[in-house]
């Protein structure tokens, strides 16, 4: 008989929508993980302790694992002080708010022997890895992303989304990246980029990506922030003279226009799977790719002003 092993413990860090609805139930549900704290400034969970900011929690709180939920611009800081305690470290996506962040977090976590996990939830979608192993052998001709919501709906009153560091409409975009270069991998860049930013924000709400993968193959991104009524994830490819489609955010598969039976997993479940597997292991999983792009999009973006975004 297997030896029967304790859950190990999570401390979420930043009690916001993402965390709510998605961390804590996918914790709550996982038996090999267990929440031991919550931090954050202005909530707080019931049957756990409550900390108010990351230093007071790691001084005083049970010790954990760390589950990073906080905006990108405030998880350098928060990253460092959790490894520096030597706490296994998982991280809400986009990992940082820069490539250089990022680098100095996972050079801290490998000097300190703690188990990082840069999360992307979308490549956790149902039909994300049918999609890869579909595509894997086949000559791919060319792919098309088109990514559109409603800002309002999924990001309300969310101010730092449009300051610096904020990403933007990059902040779901990055998402369709994270499935591009999970089902497509190899080198990847921009070759040219639009982004569209109100007069009263420092980010963009739509943008349009003209990239080169593998093999030179023409890949395409419209992202907007804009889309009132149903809401478009979809990914379009084309290998082989047969196509490909990815809708709903890598929930739904078609191939040649016939659905795909891909179960129906749920993203952050997997996920907390994966971040036990990885403690249980000593591993970490860090992939910067998705960032990447984003960083030479905002790099090589034509900045076109548009109308001022109205809550």
């Amino acid at each position: 008989m297997a030896e029967a092993v304790d859950p190990i413990p999570v401390a979420v860090v930043g009690v916001g929508k993402i965390a709510r609805d998605q961390h804590l139930p996918a914790i709550a549900g996982e038996p090999r993980m267990r929440l031991a704290a919550a931090v954050s400034r202005n909530a707080s969970v019931d049957g756990v302790p409550n900390f108010v900011d990351l230093e007071t929690y790691l001084a005083a709180g049970p010790k954990a694992a760390v589950a990073l939920c906080t905006p990108p611009s405030a998880r350098l800081e928060a990253s460092l002080q959790a490894i520096a305690a030597g706490r296994d470290l998982l991280i809400e996506k986009p990992p940082a708010a820069t490539l250089g962040e990022i680098e100095t977090i996972r050079g801290a976590a490998e000097a300190a022997g703690v188990v990082l996990f840069a999360t992307w939830h979308s490549r956790f979608a149902p039909g994300v890895a049918p999609a890869a192993d579909w595509l894997k052998g086949r000559a791919v001709e060319r792919v098309a992303i088109t990514w559109k919501e409603d800002v309002r709906r999924w990001h309300p009153g969310q101010d730092w989304v449009w300051r610096p560091g904020g990403f933007g409409v990059f902040d779901p975009g990055i998402n369709a990246l994270s499935i591009l270069t999970e089902i497509l991998p190899g080198q990847m860049h921009v070759a040219a980029a639009r982004l569209e930013v109100p007069e009263n924000c420092a980010m963009p709400i739509g943008a349009e990506l003209a990239m080169r993968g593998p093999e030179n193959v023409p890949v395409s991104a419209v992202f907007d922030w804009r889309q009132e009524g149903p809401q478009t994830w979809d990914i379009e490819v084309v290998a082989d003279g047969r196509s490909l489609k990815l809708s709903h955010g890598g929930g739904t598969l078609e191939i040649d226009g016939q659905a795909v039976d891909v179960g129906g997993k749920s993203e952050y479940p997997s996920i907390y799977r994966r971040f036990a597997e990885l403690i249980a292991t000593r591993q970490s999983d860090v992939d910067i790719a998705p960032l990447r792009i984003c960083a030479d999009a905002f790099l090589l973006g034509d900045r076109v002003p548009v109308a001022a975004f109205i809550e």
